[in-house]
């Protein structure tokens, strides 16, 4: 069968049994391999061989994982990693150095701002926030000679801003550098950035990936379309570590060699190998396991969602609502036009009367969990400001969309009757 559905690859994709072989991915819990001579082992270290020396490389069980993450985004090669933060930093430290810039929307994941904004900058490599809503000219015009990629959120966490993802190519090709978008919230059960011009996509597996509040993990994923051999204005490359040889590997050049899949496997053999981001086999079979049902998880998260957000945006207590998929929305087109199928599980909300207002319905509501956590199969809330960007100063949570009084809901999988009956009870309270 050639063109396979996406419920089909989600199921099925990656790892299949062989005869007399387990249908379930196995676990391989090892942290070495065995080998008879020496030549085969000397063949893992020139990277001429697609088998295992050492569990912080890689194992089947891991393996499988990538693989079936490429597959649902249409990549060429995948690389899973110990969390979504570490998949950020790798797949921009595997292209940038010090002294380098890299241009971000500044409606991101509290946590990736501050990877950015604070201990990248640390490392010398300066990282310049815009406003994702400007026009591609616009964007470009913040180019520098030392510019070396664009990022964003296919949606903004917990923003909820649809990046407009073409806009952002176009933009991006213009500079002639890769657009990498973190298509955490989104899936590619709802989006998948490499079919509208994203180069490499980024995922915290831990969260909707998952699903089932398991597993921490994260994954890079490349459409092996980005031309790593690209020159700058004086004729030298743009990215060295790519398309110039490494002396970590005995002079091998990584794009001459891997070609579509160079940027996922410098990834394993270069920064895994340094620093140690290593997915675990049990998170790796946890997480494809979760991945067998994407589909169908996605599908009755974006109906709660949209049901709930109805209900919210309707209800005299509530002062706003921001859901993309509620006609009204900043977004809604967008949304319309990146995920067809629905825009996701999360929302944000803020209750009549501001910050106490707010953090009152949490302690009222019971079926819903206070997690620091979206992408559950449990219906969860939180109080942004006061957890996950409170780093940030007001003035740079309000830039991130973070107002004070802003409660933050992932609807998760429970009757959509009882979740409603739960936001009711608890709006009487207040």
């Amino acid at each position: 069968m050639k063109n396979k559905g996406f419920e089909t690859k989600c199921v099925h994709g990656a790892y299949q049994a062989e005869s007399g072989q387990p249908q379930n991915l196995p676990i391989v819990q090892s942290t070495t391999y065995r080998y008879y001579n020496g030549q085969d082992v000397a063949e893992l270290f020139d990277l001429d061989s697609p088998n295992h020396m050492y569990a912080r490389l890689g194992s089947p069980t891991v393996d499988a994982l990538e693989q079936k993450m490429a597959l649902l985004e249409n990549g060429t090669a995948g690389m899973a990693t110990s969390s979504g933060q570490s998949a950020n930093l790798i797949a921009l430290l595997n292209i940038c150095q010090a002294g380098d810039h890299i241009i971000s929307a500044t409606n991101i994941y509290g946590g990736t701002y501050n990877l950015f904004a604070v201990t990248m900058k640390k490392m010398g490599i300066d990282v310049e926030f815009i406003d994702q809503d400007i026009s591609a000219e616009e964007i470009v015009a913040h180019k520098k000679p030392n510019t070396r990629a664009l990022f964003g959120e296919t949606l903004g966490n917990p923003a909820l801003s649809v990046l407009d993802i073409e806009k952002f190519a176009r933009a991006a090709g213009e500079m002639g550098v890769p657009l990498i978008v973190d298509n955490t919230l989104a899936t590619p059960a709802l989006c998948r950035p490499i079919d509208y011009g994203a180069d490499i996509v980024t995922h915290s597996t831990t969260k909707f990936s998952d699903g089932h509040g398991t597993s921490v993990g994260g994954c890079v994923i490349e459409s092996g379309r980005f031309d790593w051999n690209i020159t700058d204005e004086n004729g030298n490359k743009k990215y060295p570590s790519m398309a110039e040889p490494d002396e970590s590997y005995h002079g091998l050049n990584f794009y001459e060699k891997f070609g579509e899949a160079a940027f996922c496997t410098r990834l394993k053999a270069v920064l895994v190998r340094d620093l140690g981001c290593t997915m675990a086999p049990m998170n790796a079979y946890l997480t494809h396991q979760g991945l067998q049902t994407l589909d169908v998880r996605m599908e009755r998260h974006v109906k709660n969602a949209k049901a709930v957000a109805e209900y919210l945006n309707n209800h005299p207590k509530i002062d706003w609502v921001v859901y993309p998929g509620l006609e009204g929305d900043k977004y809604y087109e967008e949304a319309c036009k990146y995920m067809p199928k629905g825009a996701g599980a999360v929302m944000s909300f803020v209750v009549k009367g501001g910050r106490a207002a707010g953090e009152k319905l949490m302690e009222c509501l019971k079926l819903s969990s206070i997690v620091v956590h979206v992408g559950d199969i449990r219906t969860s809330v939180l109080h942004p400001a006061s957890t996950t960007h409170r780093q940030l100063s007001e003035e740079a949570q309000l830039a991130a969309g973070i107002d004070p009084g802003l409660i933050r809901l992932s609807v998760g999988l429970e009757t959509l009757e009882d979740i409603i009956a739960d936001f009711e009870q608890a709006l009487e309270q207040i």
